[in-house]
């Protein structure tokens, strides 16, 4: 099994992508956004950082088995289930 090498330029672009995220979620955050989209961007963009964690940091993307793609799989699926459910308790909120 031939394992791939990233190259450093790869893994700087990544981190300034993740910095730059960061930036944005703090830019936002200081924005009043209509009803609920203060946290849906806010948690898109984490969303975003976190995928490019996994699959560049962690190397998921050039993981050859099958049972990793399918642990990804898997847990990107909960992640959607627990995002869906927090937004569904968080828009039906009261906010007096």
């Amino acid at each position: 099994m031939s394992e791939h090498v990233s190259s450093l330029k790869l893994y700087i672009g990544i981190w300034i992508t993740l910095l730059i995220g960061t930036l944005v979620t703090v830019l936002v955050a200081g924005v009043n956004l209509p009803g609920p989209l203060n946290a849906v961007v806010a948690l898109t963009i984490a969303t975003i950082k976190a995928t490019l964690v996994v699959l560049f940091f962690m190397h998921v993307k050039y993981a050859h088995d099958k049972i990793t793609k399918v642990v990804i799989v898997a847990a990107l699926f909960w992640l959607a289930i627990l995002l869906a459910l927090s937004m569904a308790d968080y828009t039906t909120r009261l906010w007096t």
